[in-house]
């Protein structure tokens, strides 16, 4: 049998309807998938191209007739992840329900938030022990014990399929656990599994490559290369000691890959958060990350998707400058070819920064660079995320908004973790480095926003469900922070893209001060932003969100809110991902103005990212707008044919014009 002809599951006869649908896709992707081998294998390319097809063609062969159906819906509809109705909510398993079926049975709630895309933090089965919160992986067709199995992982991919809701889940490209069975078989002396590694005799090759190699953890992982006392050599180890990077130069590596992206695709994954993707690829003399190779990989690993799963996007985990970034998505020859989605990271540190200063100047210089991104791309946007805040403010950025780099950065830690005098949030410092001055920052948003402070500090996770009158609140200080909460949220919902809701923010869970009761996270303060989901809490804020007189909570205003600017966002054709966020320039440093270019009628946003009311003259919104447009979040007409307007403190404006 040709590797171009798929198998039926029943027999052992080509199935006449897939070898098409095969044949099709590998007349579309496959000289994506070639170009991409060919850029990174040379002369076993064409080798490698013959293994991949017949990978993918068992792969399809394999498929359910539902998934075969999905995939047939999404090469349809190829702007599935751009649609304004998609929303994602993103979750450990174990904090949010326990196990992977207790997830399941929670699926009513994130229904009731117009939840269509959960992402579930690393769950495939881990070493035991320290595993860098789940992204030391030992398999990966394995779901961490105490989760459930893999069946279990189906299970619950279905039931979402089921609501209308997709699943994602970390794939880890750049490293495995040491307790791989690869690694393991490298240490028995197995010299095909040794060349998935980067081992070394002795330290002469590992001090060449350091020169230029930055270190991820200096603080508990320094270095690059950790002595395996069993295999006898030097490995190169970029996060950790346990986690062995990968040699993607190996065709093999990328065969297994391709084989593990078929393996959860077939158990209902739709979306693969490409971890670590930025370093995959390693060239002495270099930094070893965002290498041109990187996105070659990515195309030819997106093209052999298509191929089998065309229900399945990437999203890529690439944490780098705006210009680095940008290559994730695709410029030039891959222009959209690369990564279906990638995260905004800018986007978010920028709208805290704005947020403590009370000056847009920085964010209007910093998203001003960045590139177009191909229009069949989406960027994730989110405000908080299970990880620490790094201030990703770099010196030129600041130099251009008339700051000081250093200066700034040091301000938004001090701010965040509650030292600078007069701030409102309540965070914690994360890996302080002492040579730099920097301090990353953990904390949920509420309590970053300002409403543990608000509330009189100390309370307990649940006390956003508790009124503003207990004891120790100062209620006008909840109000500015349940603003703060639900400005940062529009902002995030009105960007464009697939918006990242973080699980507790949806009823403003507090900071978890317990973390440092346990031992396994007592080290990690980021756990504090990592609480149990706590349901009656939860149920509470519903309650009160019913109630007669309306939501008297912050839990319950903050999930009222929500909900509604959820439904305002999935009215608004303007809001599709294709769509592009540019800058207004401001004239008052308190507003963040964007707009949007659509075809049937244009969008400004507007967003005063202060406690004080501030003027804005309606030159600005008019030549965009024109006089009458619709404000979408309060439901109202507006008239333009004033010379200014008062933007609320902490007010979000959807301005639509009128349909060309």
């Amino acid at each position: 049998m040709s590797p171009t002809h798929a198998r039926s599951v029943e027999s052992d006869r080509p199935d006449p309807h897939l070898a098409r649908s095969f044949d099709l896709r590998v007349a579309r992707y496959g000289a994506d998938l070639r170009r991409g081998l060919h850029a990174c294998y040379g002369e076993r390319a064409d080798e490698t191209f013959e293994r991949v097809l017949q990978i993918l063609a068992a792969a399809m062969a394999e498929r359910s007739e539902d998934l075969r159906g999905l995939d047939e819906e999404r090469l349809l509809a190829p702007d599935w992840l751009q649609d304004p109705r998609m929303l994602a909510y993103v979750a450990y398993a174990d904090r949010f329900a326990g196990t992977l079926r207790g997830v399941e049975q929670h699926l009513d709630h994130l229904e009731s938030l117009a939840v269509t895309h959960l992402h579930l933090m690393p769950l495939l089965d881990p070493r035991p022990g320290d595993s860098d919160g789940g992204y030391a992986v030992r398999d990966f067709r394995r779901v961490r014990e105490d989760l459930g199995t893999m069946d279990d992982l189906a299970a619950l991919a279905t039931s979402l399929h089921d609501r209308g809701m997709s699943l994602e889940l970390d794939l880890v490209l750049n490293h495995v656990a040491q307790e791989h069975d690869w690694a393991r078989r490298a240490r028995a002396g197995e010299e095909r599994y040794r060349d998935y590694f980067l081992t070394y005799p002795d330290r002469t090759e590992p001090d060449r490559w350091e020169q230029t190699l930055p270190e991820v953890f200096p603080d508990f992982a320094p270095g690059n290369f950790t002595f395996d006392e069993e295999l006898g050599r030097w490995v190169w180890t970029t996060f950790n000691a346990f986690q062995w990077d990968l040699n993607w130069a190996n065709p093999d590596v990328f065969c297994e890959f391709v084989e593990i992206i078929c393996f959860l695709a077939n158990q209902g994954v739709d979306v693969l958060r490409l971890d670590a993707i930025a370093f995959t690829w390693k060239r002495l003399g270099t930094t070893c990350q965002n290498l041109p190779e990187v996105h070659h990989l990515t195309r030819a690993l997106r093209a052999a998707a298509r191929i089998a799963a065309p229900a399945v996007a990437f999203k890529a985990e690439a944490i780098v400058g705006p210009q680095d970034l940008i290559g994730y998505l695709g410029l030039g020859e891959h222009a959209g070819k690369v990564s279906d989605m990638a995260y905004h990271n800018s986007y978010m540190v920028q709208l805290w920064s704005a947020l403590a200063s009370r000056s847009t100047r920085l964010l209007e210089v910093a998203l001003g660079k960045f590139p177009p991104k191909p229009s069949s791309t989406t960027w994730a946007t989110y405000v908080r995320c299970h990880d620490d805040i790094g201030w990703a403010v770099t010196d030129e950025d600041a130099a251009d908004a008339g700051l000081s780099g250093h200066a700034h950065r040091a301000f938004l830690s001090e701010f965040y973790s509650g030292a600078f005098p007069g701030s409102f949030a309540q965070g914690l410092v994360f890996q302080h480095n002492p040579a730099t001055g920097d301090k990353r920052i953990s904390g949920t948003l509420a309590s970053l926003a300002g409403l543990e402070r608000a509330l009189g500090g100390g309370t307990g996770i649940a006390a956003a469900a508790t009124t503003d009158a207990a004891d120790g609140a100062d209620p006008a200080a909840v109000h500015l922070a349940i603003d703060r909460i639900l400005l940062l949220h529009a902002a995030m919902l009105g960007f464009g893209g697939l918006p990242l809701l973080y699980m507790g923010d949806e009823v403003a869970l507090l900071n978890d001060d317990r973390f440092a009761e346990d031992p396994d996270h007592a080290a990690d303060n980021r756990w504090a932003h990592r609480p149990v989901m706590p349901w009656d809490a939860v149920a509470a804020a519903e309650d009160d969100a019913r109630g007669v007189a309306g939501p008297t909570t912050p839990a319950a205003v903050v999930l009222t809110g929500l909900r509604h600017l959820i439904a305002v966002r999935s009215s608004l054709p303007q809001l599709h991902a294709s769509v592009e966020s540019t800058i207004v320039p401001s004239p008052d440093h308190r507003l963040l103005i964007l707009r949007r270019d659509h075809p049937l009628a244009p969008l400004v946003e507007v967003f005063n990212l202060s406690e004080y009311p501030v003027e804005l003259e309606t030159s600005v919104l008019t030549p965009i707008v024109g006089d009458h447009p619709h404000e979408a979040i309060g439901g109202h007409d507006w008239s333009l044919e004033v010379p200014r307007v008062t933007v609320r403190p902490y007010q979000a404006l959807w301005l639509v014009g009128e349909e060309r």
